[in-house]
């Protein structure tokens, strides 16, 4: 075989494993297999000689997950986005390269360290400590730079039955995803060391896999929060509005008259809507309409929750928010962590032609307050977020560990029949898990549910179906080592392991 076609055909393996590691998560669950062919990358790394060629090979393995995991990008932009097709396949095709980058990164600078270590431990270091460790790196680079994309990241595949998710608790997601891309490099190192040593040579790796495994089984059953009160029933609501007719004049009245239906016919204390359940803004919501609601809420003792856009005029701003009402004192929350280009505008003297070219109502807002109290309703402390704002860990514990539960308020409508939905779904288990708390989950279309603490699901609505779920919350409290220290212990023993690897090859050079 030629160099040429030696390239080629390296690079046809690397966008092939990414694209078939889309089946390691939600709807699929095959969480096994992204990690064995994460280990298939490392090995293309262990092999290529150059910092360059990893490079290569790790942005083509990312370019073949997010074309297949998010070509739900292109739903968005085009289908309800308005975004002409050329335009919208331009557009999808930039942002996987631009995600994919940071797998680029991880395989240039794991292959610049690597080339320090020097034998006999050179491919145990190599694969078992400093390739997770950069993987992990990107991933958290590409989660919090440029507003963040923590979608799916490694650790995500492993929610809900993997053993590895007992790490969540502790670690994290990144966490979960350092473990996991370990346990890649272990097999890349057996499937390594039985093609050169034979099989006296995976006691290492072997054992390394079965201790990972062992002790994420292990951290499962640590009970890292416990019951607070008694449970209070809930009522989810999913109206189903198709986003091509959402924001209609004449569907409005439909979309009230539904939800009011919904709400009188559950007496459940806590009543939670959709993001923007109505696509209005809270001065345009007729108040004999809203005291309706309310006062039924409140004959129970409870609240009703709901998503809507509020128009603040003294500071000429705009919210995308959550609003309560019933036997509480009124409440808001405010999305913070907008989504570029959809909900606000980067840039703007470059951008500013993307309003233009698509037609997305409500597209401009303002971010809210950072760290919001939790909203206080029906016996509960809310920890509260917007549609994507539940991928971002770090920022949704800073309403724990004062919030007994976690709510998130949704429109995957944008997706369409995607595999967005579910890949939503797996994100909100992660939370629960991380937090030790329940997951409520109020989405247009779908996926309406309650996750444990667990991350296991306990009851969910079909998708794309206009119904109400009824079960139990039960609120907690108590801190697990994620709520408390976030992502900041992963990060620095990481570079710090990284650092020191780096060092001491260096001083074995001089």
């Amino acid at each position: 075989m030629t160099p040429r076609a030696a390239w080629v055909a390296r690079s046809v393996l690397a966008l092939t494993l990414g694209a078939i590691s889309v089946a390691g998560f939600a709807p699929f669950h095959l969480y096994a297999l992204p990690i064995l062919t994460l280990a298939f990358l490392f090995l293309l790394w262990e092999e290529r000689a150059s910092a360059r060629s990893a490079a290569w090979l790790g942005f083509v393995f990312g370019l073949g997950f997010f074309l297949t995991g998010t070509s739900w990008v292109y739903i968005s932009l085009h289908t309800f986005g308005g975004m002409p097709a050329l335009i919208t396949a331009v557009a999808t095709f930039l942002f996987c390269c631009v995600v994919s980058s940071y797998g680029a990164l991880a395989g240039c600078v794991s292959k610049w360290i690597g080339a320090r270590v020097k034998p006999p431990a050179a491919a145990p270091l190599r694969l078992l400590l400093v390739m997770p460790a950069c993987w992990t790196l990107g991933e958290m680079m590409r989660g919090n730079l440029l507003t963040g994309f923590p979608w799916l990241g490694l650790g995500y595949s492993q929610v809900a039955e993997s053993p590895l998710a007992g790490y969540a608790a502790l670690l994290g997601s990144y966490g979960v995803s350092w473990v996991a891309a370990m346990c890649a490099g272990a097999l890349a190192l057996m499937v390594g060391r039985l093609a050169s040593q034979g099989a006296r040579a995976l006691a290492l790796p072997a054992a390394t896999i079965a201790i990972i495994a062992i002790v994420g089984a292990a951290l499962r059953a640590v009970p890292w929060t416990k019951p607070e009160g008694s449970p209070v029933k809930v009522a989810l609501l999913q109206g189903n509005v198709a986003q091509e007719r959402k924001f209609s004049p004449e569907v409005l009245p439909l979309i009230f008259e539904q939800y009011k239906t919904m709400v009188k016919r559950t007496d459940a204390p806590l009543i939670i809507l959709p993001e923007t359940a109505f696509p209005i803004f809270l001065h345009q919501l007729e108040p004999e309409y809203l005291a309706t609601i309310a006062e039924h809420a409140a004959a129970k003792g409870g609240d009703i929750v709901f998503g809507i856009a509020i128009a603040d005029a003294t500071a000429r701003a705009y919210y995308n928010a959550v609003i309560s009402a019933g036997a509480s004192a009124p409440q808001m929350y405010r999305k913070r962590h907008l989504v570029p280009f959809g909900e606000y505008l980067p840039l703007r003297w470059i951008f500013a032609w993307v309003l233009e070219v698509m037609q997305i109502p409500m597209a401009d807002f303002d971010p809210g307050p950072r760290r919001p109290p939790p909203i206080a309703v029906a016996g509960q402390r809310l920890a509260v977020s917007i549609c994507y704002e539940d991928a971002f860990g770090s920022e949704m514990r800073e309403q724990l560990p004062s919030a007994t539960a976690l709510v998130n308020v949704s429109n995957d409508a944008w997706f369409g029949k995607s595999l967005a939905a579910e890949q939503h779904w797996q994100i909100a288990q992660m939370r629960a898990l991380e937090s030790g708390r329940m997951m409520l989950r109020a989405n247009n279309t779908g996926i309406t549910g309650i996750i444990g603490v667990d991350g296991r699901t306990i009851s969910r609505l079909p998708g794309f179906t206009a119904d109400l779920l009824t079960g139990e919350l039960q609120g907690r409290s108590g801190a697990t080592p994620y709520v408390r220290w976030g992502d900041w212990p992963v990060a620095i023993f990481l570079l710090a392991m990284l650092a020191a690897i780096a060092g001491i090859g260096s001083r074995r050079r001089v």
